[in-house]
């Protein structure tokens, strides 16, 4: 069932859980998120990024794939189609293509110019019926060719782009893409609970998903985060997966070789990944 975010989010933060982000990069990404959703009557949301709309021929066919996809799989439980850390170009082609949502991600400007386009952008969503996303301070790592720093957002930056009329915020907190390093800091939740305090019950989201320890997530939720993206984690299951049915000559085995076959392992490891996540996030039977 396609929505924009905007509802879901708001029970999350209602009910003290978040809502799991997992970006879509085929047809077995996608079935496999959607699948695990509906299996764990939990809300999810497909992310998408430039770069993976591009490599599924674009946001017309991301959209088309995913709305054809939910009514064959006779899906019940909420579903956001996402853009992820787009640009001001971006966001305009998927509110042209049937997204129901977007992420225009403006933190690489001026706060000024951030709040112009920010402005811009949310009434075009709403005039369409789509959740927007915004975001203050970037995020560190690269995905996609995005790079971020790891900035720590600043509270009143925060408010100024929360006041826009936005659906939900994404805030610097030292979350980074990708990876974790050996010696990163963890989350800086000082920093989240100014930000909290200035935007009130506007929901929050964490970028970088992927490898952050339990407790951290659970106090990130408990200070207002209702939105957590996990990319790279995914991918990693995937890959593994693959691995090790290709290692074990199971492709050479018949008719192993089949790309149903060939792929069925690693889409197996992303039902299994995202099913973790929801448990982990507490969104399970809340759709």
């Amino acid at each position: 069932m396609l929505v924009n975010a905007s509802e879901m989010l708001k029970k999350a933060v209602a009910g003290h859980y978040a809502v799991g982000q997992f970006n879509i990069n085929n047809l077995e990404w996608t079935k496999s998120v959607l699948l695990t959703a509906e299996e764990m009557k939990a809300p999810v949301i497909l992310g998408v990024s430039e770069g993976a709309g591009k490599y599924m021929t674009g946001f017309t066919t991301v959209a088309a794939m995913v709305a054809a996809m939910d009514k064959a799989l006779g899906i019940t439980v909420p579903v956001a189609l996402h853009l992820d850390h787009g640009t001001y170009e971006g966001a305009k082609a998927c509110v042209a293509a049937g997204f129901t949502s977007i992420m225009f991600d403006g933190s690489h400007y001026p706060i000024d110019e951030n709040v112009a386009k920010t402005t811009e952008l949310a009434a075009l969503a709403h005039e369409h019926g789509m959740s927007i996303e915004a975001e203050v301070g970037s995020i560190g790592g690269e995905e996609d060719g995005v790079v971020g720093m790891g900035e720590v957002a600043d509270a009143d930056e925060c408010k100024r782009i929360a006041d826009l009329g936005i659906d939900f915020l994404a805030a610097g907190i030292g979350n980074i893409h990708g990876v974790y390093p050996d010696n990163w800091k963890g989350l800086d939740f000082e920093a989240l609970a100014r930000i909290k305090d200035k935007i009130g019950d506007m929901p929050l989201v964490l970028h970088g998903g992927t490898g952050i320890p339990a407790e951290m997530i659970q106090t990130a939720i408990s200070l207002g985060v209702a939105k957590i993206n996990v990319n790279t984690e995914c991918q990693l299951s995937f890959a593994a997966a693959t691995r090790a049915y290709v290692e074990a000559g199971k492709d050479k085995e018949g008719k192993g070789f089949d790309p149903r076959k060939l792929l069925a392992p690693g889409a197996k490891a992303i039902q299994d990944t995202v099913r973790e996540k929801i448990e982990l996030f507490g969104s399970a039977g809340k759709a």
